[in-house]
C-alpha cells in the first residue's frame, strides 16, 4: 500500500508501524529503502529475508541527526565528525565503531556500524517520530532511534527510485511512503572511518575530492588499505542488475556493433552520450545526459524501463573517467558484471 508521505497522518501509521516490528518503504534522496527497526534483530530478519540478502552482509542504519549517532556508535574520529559537519543530512554513510550489544543482525555480526542521515524531507519526518518519546500502545511501542533501510529490491538487483518501482519489486502488501521520484538516484558515498583514515568503500554523489576538502584527508581506496576492510552494502563485484545483460562500450565499439547489425537489430537498448545511427525500427534508444549528476538521478528508472521494454542486451556507453562520475562508472560496472 502506497501513501502520500507528505501527509502528517501517513507518517504517524508508518512510524507506528516501525516501532511495532514491521518492514517500510521508505523514500530517501538517493534510493528507496526497505526499512525496519535498526535495534531488534527479529525486525532487521524480515528485510534479510524479503531482499534475499545473506544475513551477514550489514545494512545501513538510518538517524534523525547528528545526535543519533550516539545510540550506535562508541566513537567518532575527528575527521568523521569533519565528514558529519559538512555532509548531514545528505547521501554520506560512515563507518563507525559499533557499540557492543547494539544493532547485531543490521550489521552482520561486525564490531563496525554504517551510519546516514537521509536529507529527503519524507525520511527525516519518519525518523523524528519513530525516536519520539512514547512507549504506550498508543504511539505504537518504545522510541526507535534509526532503521536500517537497504534498498528496496530484491538483493543483487536495481535498485528502486519511485515508490511504484518498490510495489512492484516487492508487492503491494507492503507499506510504502512515496515521496516522489529520488533527487540522487544512486546509493551514498561510504567511508571507513575505524582505520584512522578516511578509505572510501563504495563511491556516489558525494566525491574523493569533497571528502578530502572537508576533512583535510584524501580518501584512500579499498585496495590501499585492503587488510581488516569491513564489509560494507553495495560493494560485490556484481550488483545493481537489470535482467538484461549489460555491456560497456565505448562510442566508437557501439556504431560499429549497430552497424554490423544493420536493420535487423533487435531485443537491444542503446543508452549513450554519442549521436548513434542505426537502420532498425527495433531498438531502444535512449539518450545520456552529458551531466554525472542527471546520469545518476536516472540511471536506475533507465535500466527498470529497459527491462519493462523485454530487451535482452542493454548497451552502454562507458561514462567518462573524471572524477564526477565515479559513482555512476562504479554502478554499471557492477551491473554489467552480473
Amino acid at each position: 500500500m502506497i501513501l502520500d508521505g507528505n501527509d502528517p497522518l501517513a507518517i504517524a501509521t508508518a512510524a507506528r508501524a516501525v516501532r511495532s516490528g514491521a518492514l517500510l518503504g521508505l523514500p530517501t534522496e538517493t534510493v528507496y529503502g526497505l526499512a525496519a527497526d535498526a535495534s531488534s534483530d527479529a525486525a532487521v530478519a524480515q528485510i534479510f529475508a524479503a531482499k534475499g540478502r545473506p544475513s551477514d552482509h550489514p545494512l545501513i542504519v538510518h538517524v534523525a541527526n547528528a545526535e543519533g549517532i550516539r545510540h550506535f556508535a562508541s566513537s567518532v574520529p575527528p575527521f568523521a565528525q569533519a565528514l558529519v559537519n559538512a555532509f548531514w543530512p545528505g547521501p554520506l554513510t560512515l563507518i563507525l565503531p559499533r557499540l557492543p550489544g547494539v544493532a547485531t543482525a543490521a550489521t552482520g555480526g561486525q564490531d563496525s556500524v554504517g551510519l546516514r542521515c537521509p536529507a529527503h524531507p519524507v525520511a527525516h519526518a519518519l525518523l523524528v517520530a519513530c525516536a519520539a518519546p512514547g512507549d504506550d500502545a498508543q504511539a505504537g511501542g518504545p522510541p526507535v532511534w534509526g532503521v536500517a533501510a537497504p534498498s528496496a529490491n530484491r538483493f543483487g538487483r536495481v535498485s528502486p527510485t519511485t515508490a511504484q518501482h518498490v510495489q512492484d519489486e516487492l508487492g503491494a502488501d507492503l507499506l510504502v511512503l512515496d515521496g516522489g521520484a529520488c533527487a540522487v538516484g544512486i546509493e551514498s558515498t561510504i567511508v571507513d572511518c575505524t582505520r584512522g583514515v578516511p578509505v572510501l568503500l563504495r563511491p556516489g554523489a558525494i566525491t574523493r575530492e569533497q571528502i578530502a576538502a572537508a576533512c583535510g584527508m584524501a580518501p584512500l581506496s579499498k585496495e590501499d588499505l585492503p587488510d581488516h576492510t569491513p564489509r560494507a552494502s553495495g560493494t560485490l563485484e556484481a550488483h545493481y542488475a537489470p535482467n538484461a545483460k549489460v555491456r560497456l562500450m565505448d562510442a566508437k565499439a557501439l556504431q560499429t556493433g549497430l552497424d554490423l547489425l544493420g536493420a535487423e537489430a533487435a531485443n537491444i537498448a542503446v543508452y549513450a552520450r554519442a549521436v548513434l545511427r542505426t537502420k532498425s525500427s527495433r531498438l531502444v534508444m535512449r539518450r545520456m545526459p552529458a551531466d554525472a549528476a542527471a546520469t545518476a538521478q536516472q540511471l536506475f528508472a533507465v535500466l527498470r524501463g529497459f527491462d519493462d521494454d523485454g530487451v535482452k542486451l542493454i548497451w552502454i556507453e562507458t561514462p567518462p573517467p573524471s572524477p564526477d562520475w565515479e559513482g555512476v562508472r562504479d554502478r554499471l560496472q557492477r551491473a554489467a558484471a552480473a
